[in-house]
């Protein structure tokens, strides 16, 4: 069976698709074995060869060689055998070439789709292997269609895909646009591999300023840490080892220049850059810019970072929705809580006007307490007598009663129970979110949650409170 076309097909598809020549012979041959089985039965054992001088595909059936033969497909008497090898006895198995297998069309057609397919497989495990190494690296391609929200991005030889949640908001393509993206992903799917592209992760960012900046490129300033809510605002923190260079100074650029390039790729977002620093408390002042802080409280155990600012700088610290403090967490990769000194000195004003409700409790007492976290009668009345002993030197006996006392006034409801509360922000906080930031080990111990809190009002002062010590 010559297929004259054969030889030239086997060497084209090596050029333009990349196939090795073995896996296209391997696939043909393949085809043609599943192609003789269907035509000549499937208990027969037979073989298909390609032979590149001649360009042809040789089908063999093997049989074995038998005295007397039972069942035609699978064996050949002696003497029959012997006529085509001498040297060959019963029990030996003998190859014979079927010269005209006389394949129908329908035969060729099954041929060349499992041809077809197995040329498709060996695409994509091509296309899966490329790109699957080259997974954290920045690509441009050209838009080509919307599917589903997403964007399909030409990337030469092959097609990526960018979720609508990994676009910019307010960003929009069209049809031929160049898209810079990071590619975040390759997996193996049963259309063929899918490679996923990100321009809202903040390795994009990262990716962006070594591109732009030398220093980070060759790893003389090295991004510790970044974090984003994309097309708003971004920070970034960077360290040298290299005291001739100032790394904020190296990653601005002259007037602004290099990281201005990179605002405008993503869209106009504001990009903060500040300076890392092995000191958390050095850190997270940085990270907090451009608010001033008072007092910093670090605690290890819960990795926790409470803040204190005075009242002008609380709405700075907070940031426009809570921006900054959030930007802050992801940063520093801390659950950071901003308080403001008036508003926390009111409520600790209030809390001891609660508690000297009581008979037995005076000022310096409710300090005490106060300073402990009881902020209310509610608190004292569910606190241990041991722990009250602790915090105000009392005896246990005496702290026993202060708890009765407590508790009689809950149930009979005649004091406030509670300190009043102010309708003003007093407080924020945000923990770190794996999506929005890349966190630097050396800086975050455990990761929280990916979640958010910020309140107009704060509920409960308790937990901040513990943290700092009274004036």
């Amino acid at each position: 069976m010559n297929f004259s076309e054969l030889g030239r097909v086997i060497e084209q598809l090596g050029k333009d698709r990349g196939i090795k020549k073995e896996v296209v012979i391997g696939a043909i041959e393949q085809a043609f074995l599943v192609t003789a089985r269907k035509k000549f039965g499937i208990q027969g054992e037979f073989e298909a060869r390609y032979n590149e001088e001649d360009g042809d595909i040789e089908i063999y059936q093997y049989k074995n060689v038998v005295k007397e033969v039972r069942d035609p497909i699978v064996e050949i008497a002696h003497e029959a055998a012997k006529e085509l090898d001498e040297d060959c006895e019963v029990g030996d198995q003998l190859g014979l070439k079927i010269d005209d297998p006389k394949f129908s069309r329908v035969d060729i057609q099954t041929a060349k789709q499992i041809i077809f397919q197995k040329v498709r497989d060996a695409e994509r495990d091509i296309l899966f292997s490329e790109f699957k190494h080259r997974e954290g690296e920045l690509v441009t391609g050209i838009a080509r269609r919307y599917e589903r929200g997403n964007v399909v991005v030409d990337l030469g030889k092959a097609d990526a895909v960018l979720p609508r949640r990994e676009i910019i908001y307010g960003e929009t393509f069209k049809p031929g646009d160049r898209i810079q993206a990071y590619l975040s992903d390759v997996i193996m799917t049963n259309r063929g591999p899918e490679i996923r592209l990100t321009r809202t992760s903040p390795l994009f960012l990262v990716k962006l300023f070594e591109v732009e900046v030398p220093e980070v490129a060759d790893g003389t300033i090295e991004i510790k840490s970044a974090a984003r809510e994309p097309g708003h605002r971004a920070k970034v923190a960077v360290f040298t080892t290299d005291r001739d260079i100032d790394p904020v100074g190296a990653c601005v650029g002259m007037k602004g220049s290099r990281v201005q390039q990179i605002v405008n790729e993503l869209q106009g977002e504001k990009i903060d850059i500040v300076k890392w620093n092995e000191d958390l408390e050095t850190f997270a002042r940085a990270a907090l810019a451009p608010a001033e802080i008072t007092s910093i409280a670090i605690n290890d155990a819960e990795n926790t970072i409470d803040v204190i600012v005075e009242e002008d700088q609380l709405s700075l610290a907070i940031g426009r929705r809570g921006q900054n403090v959030r930007l802050a967490a992801m940063l520093t990769g801390w659950k950071v809580n901003i308080v403001s000194k008036s508003k926390l000195q009111d409520k600790i004003k209030n809390a001891v006007a609660n508690l000297i409700q009581l008979d037995g409790v005076n000022e310096a007492i409710a300090q005490m307490l106060v300073q402990g976290g009881i902020m209310s009668i509610i608190d004292l009345s569910a606190t241990e007598a041991e722990d009250i002993q602790k915090l105000t030197e009392k005896s246990l006996e005496d702290s026993q009663a202060l708890i009765a006392t407590a508790a009689t006034a809950v149930e009979a409801g005649e004091l406030a129970l509670e300190p009043e509360e102010d309708e003003e922000i007093i407080s924020a906080s945000a923990v770190p979110s794996e999506r929005g930031g890349l966190i630097n080990k050396e800086n975050s111990s455990k990761k929280e949650d990916d979640s958010e809190k910020f309140s107009e009002a704060e509920k409960r002062l308790r937990e901040e409170l513990a943290a700092f010590k009274l004036k």
